[in-house]
């Protein structure tokens, strides 16, 4: 099958990266694949699993000639990764990303894309808690969506491009406005991720007895809570301070949900917690219908 891409440079090797350099090289998506990782641990790592063509450790020379540069890094890693990589691409490459926080990748971004290279931001909503060139896997992204997030400006060649990538290495892909994107996330992942590391350090807190029973004797709930809460610590710092007004809103709207749980526990409203869980019970089968399980 004919690659999609020529040269995909791949600029940060954890889970995504690393998957990404998997996928693409499993399904063809790319004739060549660079990859760029600042520690010197996770190149040799590249290296010995053979997950690339050529590995770096300097943004701007994996940028040299690629047809599409997808940045996979921390998103407080953006501005810095760009400013290297912008001057360097060439004409008609495409600048990506895979950051979970569009409206700030633009901004960290956009700046630094010379003229005649263009920028596709994209989100695969797909990840595990595990992290490292180590942790990828080739079908992390089947059958999973990824977000594309073009500017009203981009050529739609240079979004395609990027569209077909994503597509050969398994993935279903929607549009939306960058701001959009950033109040959907808010709520299907950044606020879940937030709930998961406050009762997992909720926990910590008890007093030694109880906190030894609760890890003991931990429930599927609270597993999967610990299971979550594992995920990245310095990804998701950027995550909730990139995305902070969207998150904040939808805090607000939790704290209002938990009022309304608080009043019916309260109060022995059983018809109301039914009712609420009812709901909630139709969301779950709607996201394993939907394969998102």
């Amino acid at each position: 099958m004919k690659p999609v891409v020529g040269t995909l440079a791949i600029v940060g090797f954890g889970l995504i990266g690393s998957s990404v350099a998997r996928a693409a090289r499993k399904s063809g998506a790319a004739r060549r694949i660079v990859a760029c990782d600042a520690s010197a641990a996770a190149r040799r790592a590249i290296k010995r699993l053979r997950l690339a063509d050529r590995v770096v450790a300097s943004p701007a020379e994996a940028a040299a000639g690629a047809d599409i540069v997808m940045v996979c890094t921390p998103m407080s890693a953006y501005a810095r990764v760009a400013r290297a990589v912008g001057p360097n691409l060439k004409p008609g490459a495409v600048l990506t990303d895979v950051g979970s926080v569009k409206r700030a990748a633009i901004e960290d971004l956009a700046p630094h894309v010379r003229k005649g290279a263009y920028l596709v931001p994209a989100h695969p909503i797909a990840g595990t808690e595990n992290s490292g060139p180590e942790s990828g896997f080739a079908e992390l992204f089947t059958d999973r969506w990824c977000i594309v997030t073009p500017m009203a400006r981009t050529p739609k060649a240079a979004s395609a491009k990027v569209d077909a990538l994503w597509k050969r290495m398994g993935s279903r892909i929607a549009r939306m406005t960058p701001q959009h994107h950033d109040r959907v996330l808010a709520i299907t992942s950044h606020v879940p991720h937030l709930i998961a590391y406050t009762i997992v350090n909720t926990a910590s807190d008890l007093e030694s007895t109880l906190r030894t029973e609760v890890i003991r004797y931990s429930a599927s709930g609270f597993r999967d809570f610990t299971r979550v809460a594992a995920s990245h610590p310095v990804m998701w710092r950027d995550i909730f301070l990139a995305n902070k007004d969207a998150v904040l809103e939808m805090l607000g709207r939790l704290y209002e949900d938990i009022a309304l749980m608080q009043k019916a526990i309260r109060h022995d409203e059983g018809d109301t917690l039914e009712r609420l869980f009812t709901k909630a019970r139709r969301i779950r089968r709607g996201v394993v219908a939907a394969r998102q399980d």
